[in-house]
């Protein structure tokens, strides 16, 4: 009886508060987590009007009786035995009448959870075996990412001039990721997507970036010191891979297992392409500021391979170039070497 009592409390509490929320123009969640099923609201309503109605009823036969009682004139130990009997057979009483009323808690229970997981009260089990497939079904979607990398320049022939003087490099990249699990349990995904790749090459020990007189590129020492020597690149860049994720299996009820795809553990591998978009020479001296979007012989075409190792929404991945940064024979043999950390808007 009494833990009757406190779960419909507890209902009518959370009822109350978001009828506060609402009237406050709050959105601090979302409806279909915390509003309370329709049914389940107006059970629980019907439910407290006939408690009150019964408590009603029998305080005021057990007010009756005091009366009666008082006017009898007892001593205080005799009134206050009297009395307490009067309030324990009353009490009794109430107990029985609403116990009469068949309050099916663990169905009202039942109700609630149904409508906070789906939305909804439906009452048939097709209906609600519908509505759980469509709930957790594979995940297929596009989410953001956003990703920051530290890069180097691997070579495997004899270091060049750019490997003598290059500084700190870096790729920024953002795009979007297509994730497409292969069904509702399974831990393997398929991924895609398109992102724009911004990658800064630094050079050191005041070189900057030249074209020559062949129209190539290439290091050539600045008179005075440089604030800035850098050749950024932008690329459009397609990956392609697969994703297992070792979250367990979950059940969502009747039968129905399922694996969140967006949390827990993940290893990717994926390979990927991409194409130049421009490149940008900036050099900041004692002369000021200076940008050339000219070409600098920076590979048109670019691809590789990369490993994520992620956990829920943040990842840490090892990126590794197949071509070489420069075409042709500039800088002969340089390949990128990315770590970095990426983040997932999921």
């Amino acid at each position: 009886m009494i833990k009757k009592l406190i779960v419909m409390g507890m209902l009518c509490s959370i009822s109350a508060s978001l009828q506060a929320q609402k009237a406050l123009n709050i959105n601090l969640s979302s409806k279909k987590d915390t509003e309370v099923s329709p049914i389940v609201k107006e059970k629980v309503e019907e439910y407290a009007t006939k408690i009150n109605t019964i408590i009603q009823e029998e305080k005021k036969l057990m007010e009756e009786e005091l009366v009666v009682l008082q006017a009898r004139n007892l001593d205080k130990a005799d009134f206050d035995r009297e009395k307490a009997q009067i309030a324990d057979r009353y009490s009794e009483k109430m107990d029985k009448r609403i116990e009469e009323l068949g309050f099916d808690l663990d169905d009202v229970i039942q109700k609630q959870v149904r409508y906070s997981l789906l939305n909804t009260d439906v009452t048939s089990k097709e209906e609600l075996k519908e509505k759980l497939l469509k709930k957790f079904r594979p995940s297929r979607s596009f989410t953001g990412y956003f990703s920051y990398g530290i890069m180097t320049l691997t070579n495997s022939a004899p270091d060049n001039l750019l490997d003598k003087n290059i500084g700190y490099a870096n790729n920024l990249e953002f795009g979007l990721k297509l994730n497409y699990q292969l069904s509702r349990t399974s831990p393997w995904a398929i991924t895609s997507g398109l992102g724009f790749s911004w990658r800064t090459v630094r050079a050191d020990n005041n070189m900057m970036f030249i074209r020559n007189a062949n129209q190539g590129v290439a290091l050539a020492q600045y008179s005075e010191n440089l604030e800035k020597s850098k050749l950024r690149t932008g690329y459009i860049m397609v990956p392609l891979g697969v994703q297992y994720n070792f979250s367990k299996l979950k059940n969502a009820g009747m039968d129905i297992q399922y694996r969140s795809y967006y949390t827990g553990f993940k290893i990717g591998a994926n390979v990927y392409g991409g194409v130049k978009m421009s490149t940008n020479n900036i050099v900041k001296g004692i002369d000021g500021e200076t940008r050339d979007r000219g070409n600098y012989q920076v590979n048109p075409f670019v691809y590789g391979a990369q490993v994520t190792f992620s956990y829920n929404s943040f990842s840490v991945f090892v990126k590794k170039d197949f071509s070489n940064f420069f075409k042709d024979s500039y800088f002969k043999d340089d390949k990128a070497l990315i770590f970095g950390l990426a983040i997932g808007l999921d």
